[in-house]
């Protein structure tokens, strides 16, 4: 993967409206078939199968020949990504800085999923309302940053780990948060909308 210098925030991706382009990628894959359980996972350490540090050569001989993995870009602001995808449905995507290219050799640092089959092990992910979150991982904080292009970010008091970051949505509103005004640069809040859910996951190192 060719080097980037700008710094990757952990905090800083967000999806686009912006098209996206698909590209079949070339690879050789064995078949070791994962359990499902395991498959649909996400946790500190990655999404499923798929590891923070491991090679996407690595990913490709453990997730079998069913896999499918195709570039996606645009896919969010300064990065593109890798659509991996089992029988025939997106599982998660690998995020790489925009413009460059993602090898078999190249580490995995960037997970993202939108898929509401995929959750942690309390059940939580996309889909998931904020209350029923909270009721799993303590008060929720909801926040934007108008100098992160207004991105809107949620973390729970005891989520079950530091490296992940939920984003919410909800129905025909820019943001799930009901924030005082007058806005400042940094807004944060621990009241939302009762139609508030998350939108993805990301999994960062």
């Amino acid at each position: 993967m060719t080097s980037n210098t700008e710094t990757l925030p952990f905090s800083s991706p967000t999806v686009t409206s912006e098209p996206r382009n698909q590209h079949s990628i070339s690879h050789t894959t064995s078949q070791i078939s994962p359990s499902t359980s395991e498959a649909l996972i996400i946790s500190a350490t990655g999404i499923g199968l798929a590891k923070l540090g491991m090679t996407f050569g690595q990913l490709k001989q453990v997730l079998g020949s069913d896999a499918e993995f195709k570039v996606e870009s645009p896919f969010i602001v300064d990065f593109d990504a890798i659509a991996v995808s089992k029988f025939g449905k997106v599982q998660y995507y690998i995020l790489y800085p925009a413009g460059t290219t993602f090898s078999d050799s190249d580490s995995i640092e960037l997970l993202l999923t939108d898929n509401p089959d995929v959750r942690t092990t309390e059940g939580v992910g996309s889909g998931t309302s904020l209350k029923q979150a909270e009721a799993v991982y303590g008060d929720a904080t909801v926040s934007y940053n108008t100098q992160n292009e207004s991105r809107e970010y949620v973390r729970f008091a005891n989520q079950p780990a530091q490296n992940l970051l939920f984003r919410p949505t909800v129905s025909n509103q820019q943001f799930s948060g009901i924030y005082s005004s007058p806005i400042r640069e940094y807004n944060e809040t621990k009241k939302f909308q009762e139609s508030a859910t998350i939108h993805s996951v990301l999994v960062g190192s």
